[in-house]
């Protein structure tokens, strides 16, 4: 019998107790960590590389599903949650289960019973897609954006950027106290940011509305946005437009 190793990370001593209490008769689980936030779960994660973990949603510090952008490769995640709002979400990144709490051990040996499945074969090709795209189809807004850098994690409140920049396959997030390498889309952010506080101004930039000081002329039927600290960033003509409206000009 393969051991199935196994971390739990949930903020709530008793909802880790409890699955503690379920998992204790099951003779191919190993148990090798607890954990209370998202911090300490990743970096559990990242040392143990396990074949299963039980994965809170709200956690202080970071969410269950900010971890999951971090990882670098598809894990098997159970969630377990108070709210089922996120249900239809963490199954579009190919969880195992979504146990809504509080749940009966018998709903949770249905849910042990899929993971044992999930692990004993192979992910296809479109499952892993499914995991690693994280969500870039909902519409879902987002409020702040994490970025992994070495061993280095930075939550960044959406209200502190200055604008995006794109980067091939990265996007270069601009803040009052330094600059951070993400590898998303510009689509990702322009439909994720309310666009009442964002403008795609350039094909290249996704700017706070609030950060500009002056939109200037330059050169024939060319225009640039002069932020409030100082940098000019281009506008192309489309932009131009978006950003009239937005101004109400």
């Amino acid at each position: 019998m393969n051991t199935i190793k196994t971390i739990i990370i949930d903020d709530e001593s008793l909802a880790r107790d409890l699955v503690k209490s379920y998992l204790d008769s099951e003779n191919d689980i190993e148990i090798v960590g607890e954990f209370s936030d998202g911090f300490q779960g990743l970096k559990a994660i990242q040392e143990y590389h396990p074949d299963l973990i039980f994965l809170d949603v709200q956690m202080p510090k970071l969410t269950g599903f900010e971890l999951l952008e971090l990882l670098d490769k598809p894990y098997n995640i159970v969630f377990t949650t108070a709210y089922n709002e996120y249900a239809i979400k963490a199954f579009e990144h190919n969880a195992v289960d979504y146990l809504l709490k509080p749940f009966s051990g018998e709903r949770f040996k249905d849910a042990l019973t899929k993971a044992r499945e999930r692990i004993n074969n192979s992910l296809t090709n479109d499952q892993i897609e499914k995991i690693t795209s994280h969500n870039d189809s909902s519409s879902e807004l987002i409020n702040r954006v994490v970025v992994k850098s070495r061993n280095k994690i930075d939550v960044i409140a959406v209200d502190k950027i200055k604008y995006f920049e794109a980067q091939d396959d990265y996007v270069m997030i601009y803040t009052h106290t330094g600059r951070h390498l993400k590898q998303k889309t510009m689509k990702y952010f322009e439909s994720h940011l309310s666009q009442s506080e964002f403008c795609r101004i350039h094909r290249s930039y996704l700017v706070k509305v609030d950060q500009i000081s002056q939109l200037q002329p330059y050169e024939k039927d060319n225009w640039i946005v002069i932020l409030k600290s100082g940098e000019s960033l281009k506008v192309s003509r489309n932009g131009f437009k978006l950003l009239k409206k937005q101004l109400e000009l």
